[in-house]
């Protein structure tokens, strides 16, 4: 609401403002406790209703203030700042309200109600003395002092007699605070009588409070109104003032605090009051003051002395001696605070005419001093309440001065021209800025004045610096126009002003020149301003200034004024060596050769040669002098070296005790570098011709000292420094020589080895000096000279250099608080050092800028950009790219020529675009960058040329920033892409060659680089490769050999792939070519080759074409023993079984397999089967063995294991793994590598595929059907044997294939191969337990290859006959009846020699099938019962065979046999006594069988005897005994009727002979048999 009020009072109307008024009132009112937020902003309400309605607001207002009570705290307070805020409508209501008042302080008791009282007469006072001092624009004009002074005072004696003794510290400077305005009102006489008692009192409360002001403030009030009425009281209390007050000044004051500052300009205010009064008593006090030790004191004392000197100006006029007497204490403090009061006291002093007086002159020394003090840069410091508002004593002089020149026109005959004796005296030199700033100001107004001719009158001013010392002095400082606050601009504008009092001619050459100067430097910064090229514009401005001159007097004043300065600059070696500059500049432009000579000869014997800038100072004079005096600067230099001066400091007993062994080094070195000066600056016509014979024979001179007789070279660094200084510069002045191409330098090559010796002599651990630097400068320089460098030479300046900075250990960097100067100084060192070594190596491979020159470039740096040290491997890039992009910028190809060492760089860098350093990796783009336009250029295109491709690269710079290898290697996969487009045909192979030396990179991010763009080029271009194929194949195994990393391995197989995917047949005959056994690097190659099904079965195709397509072994004859020949594996086929092998070990192989199943396991079978008893070659046997005792578990190398193997995995990747493990576990495998047991082996596979692999066996069949025909027998075999036993697999039938393999196996009868014939027995005899049903179909076709096989003539041991009874046998039961019976006799006469066969095999077989046969004898019982009989002796015996499967197979027979014998008996006791599961009682059983025999078959007897004798010759014991014995049994129980049938004769003869048996049981049988005789003799 006040807001508003106040904003829209104006429009504010009388009846709203009455509501308002009326609102306020009484929201202020209606608590009477002090509710202060709320009540003072309804106060507030109503003091801004009051500027406009007061009347209004006294009306309501003055309701609530009724004699005799005690208002509300509001009401007061509202009176009080109404008072205020409208003066002129309040005061007239005071008289009224003061009078209500009176009476109301007795009866305030509460402390807050004081307070609010005091607060109202204090502003009620003020108002009342604003109203009185503008009479003349208030409403009653009428209004006197007197209306209100009995009133004030009695509200005085309260305040001042009962309040203010009050323990409440607020309501005590409530009290101060009303007493100050209420002193003015009070009747005169009152205020002179409570004077003595007031003051005190006042003072006193200083020590009960802290905060001052509000006494300082009343106090001042009161001492103003004591002056007003002319008080005698103050004299008496003078002491007491300036003793209280004076600490209060003294006490800093804190900015951060108000009050305090407040306080010090009230108590300054007394200060005034009391010095304005009693001047003399005042500095009485006070002067004495500045002696004292306190620095507060000091400092407190001279900020009264600036504050009476500005404000009782009148009182201090004839007091200005005094006081400036008294300031020569004050001068000479050292204290900053101290100082900067002087300071103020000098500038107040300046403005009142203090300066003018004798004496002022120190105070201006003084304030110049000041400015001159050095500028400290602003630092952190605890805080200090003392020094809170101070700027720095150099700040705040040089502003002053400058204020003082500028502003107060009284000043300006003080300080013109006596400023300008403070210009030349070095300790002034941090005042310059501001000294020509003021100078020049005053100079100006001199010159505006009219006072041009006469500025400077030194017939007045004696001790003012000369023209030439000006001129000196200024253009000096200008030669580091940014220090000290830019001073060389202000000295320049000075001089600018005084051109005229220089010299009358240079007028008009300066005013154009100087301003141009200054402009450089306005338009320039510390930073970017070129220092060098700074003081050669100073210099040519000198020069001019010179010949604008002419005139030789004044030249000579010059140059000896110049020389006289050069002492007082010995702190300052910057400006010192730009002065020595300036002296040889000048003496250039002198004509007399004596005075040139004679300054030169002192500057010679007075130079500090300890000093480095001295140094280099003193050769630019002496350098830049030569310009125009060659031969006597030469002279001189020759003649300083042999005058006694030189000879007395390097003597033995120098007489210059101060100069050590140091000091004459560095004499040397400065005069050798005086040489390289005068080489460098001297007319190159003149120069050119003295160079070897003078300059070089005194610089060797001076550096290569003798002891003995021996040249002994110097170890001083200077001395290096200096002699590679000067023979680089004397290397430039040849180089920039007009006729350098015609001039040749006969020791250039002594010279370099020089260098190359100082740089070899640098340690490589750190670089700590610019030795390296300055002597690769100096060669980059030396090269370009005739003669060429010989080569040796140039390797080794080239690998001595690098090795030098390359080498070097990793900079520390900046750390992050920032950079030691000594850091920051190795920075710039190696910096420099690196870019001496980058111009060095363009300045030699500028002498051959071919592709020739570039190679041999990087065949330094190659190694370096290897390097397995990460700093090594950035600078020798870095390096790289700059040599490259200059080769590129200097390039001029006029004929098209071939670049062909692209490939082989390219290589170099592309790999480390993935460097593990960023910059590395930057660098390596801008490598291939220019390699592939450097190509362009040779290719004919113009060096301007932009191929979009190639600019790709630059683009492609962002993805390498970030350390993630995924960007990073596709990254180098496009950068491939570009190299692959760019790259010509010719260079694609020693690119890629070159790239494969990259994968042995230290830097693993390197070798995977060059493995990613390695595949990425093969897939570009790998197309046109085809007839170096085998030559990668080989350098990718080498290089497998060589590194060992997973990510290489990996790479390389991806190579082989990309390779094979595009040159299969060469891959394929490259990898065949390896070495057996393939190493393990072999292997993988193999095994990546599995990564794609379409490829991969492509290739399995042609590695089944090579095993297919040789033989696979070859005979070799043995001579050893006479034994016959052996088998020789064949390498072809052996190595395509190994690589099979390797590939479908890879799990990618499955795809491939499982497609070319069929193909893959008879390939790989029928390899088996040629390589069972198969040998390696004997190279290859001696190689199997070295690997054996290399690897811990080789694979067998030995031609039928490794096949075997192979259709082992072969069978696994194509998802049979069943069959695996199922031949595994039955010994098949085993089986099939032996000789013996082949077969047996094959049909044990045959039986696993037929359970596990059904589905694959028609394509199986189909392909191995045609190998029957086979040459070789051992693959018919093992087709046969395989074959045979599919059929013993109703398998066959479910898929089919019976009547195919059955045919297949009836063709192999006539076969040449007996077990080809016996394993196709062996087969068809498996159809009865593999497909029994289709036996009875095919019965007939069975049984004649079966009698067939019987009947084989070509079957010496009687296997094939023995399969044919066998597999007979097992036929029997599934057979037609019919198609038997036409065989049966055939057979039975055809098998019964096999009955007594020395095999085992032949007896069990011949006999079990003659029992199975008796089953169908039904039809021809006659004639079969005839083959019983023929057979019936044999069994019997055969029943003590000593091969158990034989006496079982007689059981069996003669079991079978006995129901076709027609006796019933014979029959019972053959099935009774022979089953399988009971003993035999052999001869019990002979007795009785014998027995029915007789009775049943008596007319046998002869011929049953005569088969029995056959017997007696058998070979088994067991058979010779029981013949005798069956003729025993026969002959007992014959009837005598049939007796006559027996030929005694030869009976007995046989018996006899057989008694003579070796055996006893046999003898003793024959013996019961001949004692049986008896019976029918």
């Amino acid at each position: 609401m006040e807001t508003v009020v106040r904003n829209n009072i104006g429009s504010l109307d009388k009846s709203t403002a009455k509501v308002v008024i009326f609102l306020a009132s009484n929201e202020m009112t209606k608590s009477k406790e002090v509710i202060r937020d709320w009540q003072q902003a309804a106060s507030s309400v109503l003091v801004a209703v009051g500027q406009r309605f007061i009347n209004k607001v006294m009306e309501e207002v003055l309701t609530k203030f009724q004699p005799g009570i005690l208002p509300h705290y509001f009401i007061v307070q509202t009176f009080a700042n109404l008072s205020v805020s409208n003066v002129f409508g309040m005061v007239p209501f005071l008289n009224s309200i003061l009078g209500t008042m009176l009476p109301m302080l007795g009866m305030a008791k509460q402390d807050h109600m004081k307070s609010v009282f005091c607060y109202a007469l204090q502003h009620f006072s003020e108002s009342i003395q604003e109203y009185l001092a503008n009479l003349d624009k208030a409403p009653d004009p009428t209004v006197r002092k007197d209306t209100f002074s009995n009133e004030i005072f009695s509200a005085y004696e309260v305040l001042f007699n009962s309040w203010l003794q009050h323990r409440e510290a607020k309501l005590r400077l409530a009290v101060v605070e009303a007493m100050g305005p209420m002193s003015h009102l009070m009747p005169s006489e009152k205020l002179e009588e409570q004077l003595p008692k007031l003051i005190p009192g006042i003072l006193a409360l200083y020590k009960k409070h802290a905060e001052a002001f509000y006494i300082s403030k009343s106090l001042c009030q009161i001492l103003e109104a004591s002056v007003n009425i002319g008080s005698r009281s103050l004299d008496v209390q003078l002491d007491a003032l300036l003793g209280t007050l004076h600490p209060q000044i003294c006490a800093p004051a804190d900015p951060f605090v108000p009050l305090t500052v407040k306080n010090h300009t009230e108590v300054l205010r007394c200060f005034t009051v009391l010095a304005c009064s009693f001047p003399d008593r005042v500095l009485a006090f006070l002067l004495p003051k500045l002696e004292s030790s306190n620095e507060r004191t000091r400092v407190g004392t001279l900020l009264i002395m600036r504050q009476i000197i500005n404000s009782a100006p009148s009182q201090m006029e004839i007091k200005k001696p005094f006081i400036l007497s008294s300031m020569k204490l004050p001068l000479q403090d050292s204290n900053d605070k101290v100082k900067r009061a002087v300071v103020q006291v000098i500038s107040a002093m300046a403005h009142h005419g203090y300066l003018e007086q004798p004496g002022g002159e120190a105070m201006m020394e003084y304030l110049v001093r000041q400015c001159a003090l050095p500028s400290e840069a602003p630092k952190k410091q605890p805080l200090d309440a003392d020094d809170l508002t101070s700027d720095s004593v150099q700040s705040i002089s040089v502003n002053t001065l400058f204020l003082l020149s500028t502003t107060v026109d009284r000043m300006n005959n003080v300080l013109w021209p006596y400023l300008l004796e403070f210009v030349t005296p070095i300790q002034f030199t941090n005042a310059l800025t501001p000294l020509c700033k003021s100078l020049m100001y005053l100079a100006m107004k001199k010159q505006e004045e009219g006072e041009n001719a006469n500025l400077i009158r030194y017939d007045l001013n004696g001790n003012l610096p000369s023209p030439y010392a000006l001129t000196t002095r200024l253009l000096v400082v200008s030669s580091q126009p940014y220090a000290g606050d830019c001073r060389g601009a202000a000295a320049l504008r000075l001089l600018h002003v005084l051109q005229y009092s220089v010299h009358p001619a240079l007028e008009q050459l300066w005013s154009k020149r100087v301003p141009a100067l200054v402009e450089h430097i306005e338009e320039n910064t510390e930073k970017c301003l070129c220092q060098k090229e700074w003081e050669e514009k100073l210099l040519l401005f000198l020069q001019e200034t010179l010949a604008a001159v002419s005139d030789n007097t004044w030249i000579c004043h010059f140059v000896t004024e110049m020389c006289r300065q050069l002492n007082c600059y010995n702190g300052f070696p910057l400006e010192k060596n730009f002065l020595y500059k300036c002296i040889g500049t000048t003496l250039g432009a002198c004509v007399s050769k004596d005075l040139v000579q004679k300054q030169l000869q002192e500057l010679l014997e007075t130079a500090r040669y300890h000093e480095e800038a001295e140094r280099e100072g003193l050769a630019s004079c002496f350098g830049i002098c030569a310009i125009n005096h060659l031969e006597e600067t030469l002279a001189k230099l020759e003649d300083f070296v042999r005058s006694d001066v030189f000879k007395k400091s390097v003597g033995l007993f120098s007489i210059f005790k101060d100069r050590s062994d140091n000091e004459v080094e560095k004499i040397k070195s400065t005069l050798i570098l005086c040489y390289g000066f005068v080489a460098v600056h001297a007319p190159k016509e003149l120069v050119l011709s003295r160079i070897e014979a003078d300059i070089l024979k005194n610089i060797f001179q001076y550096f290569n000292t003798k002891v003995l007789g021996i040249k002994v070279e110097t170890k001083d660094l200077t001395l290096k420094l200096c002699l590679i200084r000067s023979i680089c510069m004397i290397s430039q002045a040849i180089h920039n020589g007009g006729k350098c191409g015609d001039f040749v330098f006969s020791r250039k090559a002594e010279l370099v080895a020089q260098m190359v010796e100082f740089i070899k002599a640098e340690p490589l651990d750190a670089m700590r000096t610019p030795v390296r630097q300055r002597a690769m400068v100096t060669c980059t320089y030396l090269v370009a000279l005739e003669p060429h460098l010989s080569d040796p030479d140039r390797t080794e300046l080239i690998d001595t250099c690098l090795a030098s900075v390359l080498a070097l250990p990793p900079d520390p960097g900046p750390e992050r608080d920032g950079i030691s100067s000594d850091a920051l100084h190795k920075e710039i060192l190696y910096g420099d050092t690196l870019s001496a070594l980058k111009d060095l190596l363009k300045s030699l491979l500028q002498r051959n800028l071919t592709p020739h020159g570039l190679q041999d470039m990087f065949a330094h740096l190659g190694p370096w950009i290897k390097s397995n040290k990460e700093q090594e491997r950035q600078r020798a890039v870095e390096i790289s790219a700059a040599l490259l992009d200059f080769y590129l910028a200097k390039l001029n190809v006029s004929t098209v020529v071939p670049f062909y060492n692209l490939g082989v760089l390219i290589a170099l860098f592309s790999p480390r675009c993935s460097d593990s350093l960023a910059s590395v990796r930057q660098h390596a783009v801008d490598c291939v960058y220019c390699l592939l336009y450097i190509q362009l250029c040779y290719e004919g295109f113009a060096r301007d040329h932009t191929d979009e491709m190639v600019e790709g690269l630059k683009a492609l710079k962002k993805g390498l920033e970030e350390p993630d290898f995924t960007v990073l290697f596709h990254t180098c996969h496009n950068i491939a892409m570009v190299v692959g487009k760019r790259v010509p045909p010719e260079q694609l192979m020693s690119l890629l060659l070159a790239m494969f030396e990259g994968l042995a990179d230290p830097d693993k991010n390197c070798s995977r680089a060059a493995t990613v763009m390695i595949n990425s080029l093969l897939k570009e271009r790998g197309s046109v490769l085809q007839e170096k194929v085998p030559d990668i194949m080989s350098i990718i195994h080498s290089k497998l050999q060589e590194v060992d990393e997973e990510h290489i391995r990996k790479a390389a197989q991806q190579t082989v792939y990309i390779l094979a995917s595009q040159h299969k047949s060469v891959v394929v005959s490259s990898l065949l070519g390896s070495a057996l056994p393939f190493d393990s690097h072999t292997c993988a190659m193999w095994r990546s080759l599995a990564a794609e099904p379409t490829l991969t079965s492509q290739i399995l195709e042609q590695l089944l074409e090579k095993v297919n397509r040789d033989v696979p072994y070859k005979e070799s004859k043995c001579f050893l023993l006479g034994s016959g020949s052996e088998r020789i594996a064949t390498p072809l086929p052996l190595a395509a079984t190994c690589a099979l092998y390797e590939i479908m070990s890879a799990p990618e192989s499955g795809a491939a397999v499982l497609g070319l199943y069929a193909p893959l396991f008879v390939t790989l079978l029928l390899r088996v089967s040629c390589t069972v008893g198969v040998q390696l070659p004997k190279s290859l046997q001696s190689r199997e063995r070295r690997s054996s005792s290399l690897s811990p578990a080789p694979r067998s190398l030995h031609p039928c294991s490794c096949a075997v193997e192979t259709l082992k995995v072969m069978l696994a990747r194509g998802g049979s793994e069943a069959v695996t493990k199922a031949v595994g576990s039955a010994g098949g495998w085993d089986l099939m590598a032996s000789p013996e047991r082949h077969h047996d082996g094959i049909a044990v596979l045959a039986g696993a595929m037929a359970r596990h692999a059904g589905p694959r066996l028609p394509l199986i069949v189909k392909n191995l059907v045609p190998t029957l025909s086979s040459v070789f027998d051992s693959q018919r075999i093992t087709t046969t044997a395989f074959f045979a036993e599919l059929l013993n697999s109703n398998v066959v039938n479910d898929l089919m294939l019976l009547e195919t393999v059955m045919d297949n196996m009836t063709g192999r009868q006539k076969d040449p191969c007996l077990l080809v014939r016996m394993l196709a027995l062996r087969g068809l005899g498996n159809i009865s337990s593999g497909s029994p049903e289709k036996v009875r179909k095919h019965g007939a076709k069975l049984l004649a290859s079966m009698v067939n096989g019987m009947d084989d003539k070509d079957d010496p041991h009687n296997l094939v006959a023995l399969e044919a009874m066998s597999s007979l046998s097992k036929l029997l039961d599934h057979l037609e009846e019919r198609d038997i019976q036409s065989m049966l006799l055939h057979i039975a006469i055809r098998i019964r020699p096999f009955f007594d066969s020395e095999q085992p095999d032949l007896r069990q077989s011949s006999i079990v099938l003659f029992g199975n046969l008796t089953k169908f004898s039904e039809e021809d019982c006659e004639a079969f019962f005839e083959q019983i009989l023929n057979g019936l002796v044999t069994l019997l015996l055969h029943l003590q065979d000593p091969k158990p499967e034989v006496v079982k197979a007689c059981k069996f027979a003669l079991r079978m046999c006995g129901p076709n014998m027609g006796c019933e008996g014979l029959c019972d006791m053959f099935l009774n006594h022979l089953r399988e599961d009971r003993s035999l009682h052999y001869g019990e059983f002979m007795n009785n069988v014998c027995k029915h025999l007789m009775q049943s078959y008596p007319e046998m007897l002869n011929r049953l005897i005569s088969t029995n004798l056959f017997y007696f010759k058998s070979n088994w014991v067991d058979i010779r005994a029981a013949a005798p014995m069956f003729i025993g049994f026969l002959v007992l129980h014959v009837d005598e009727d049939h007796c006559q049938q027996v030929d005694l004769d030869q009976l007995i003869s046989a018996l006899n002979l057989l008694l003579k048996d070796p055996v006893p049981a046999v003898r003793m049988k024959v013996a019961e048999t001949l004692g049986r005789l008896v019976r029918i003799l």
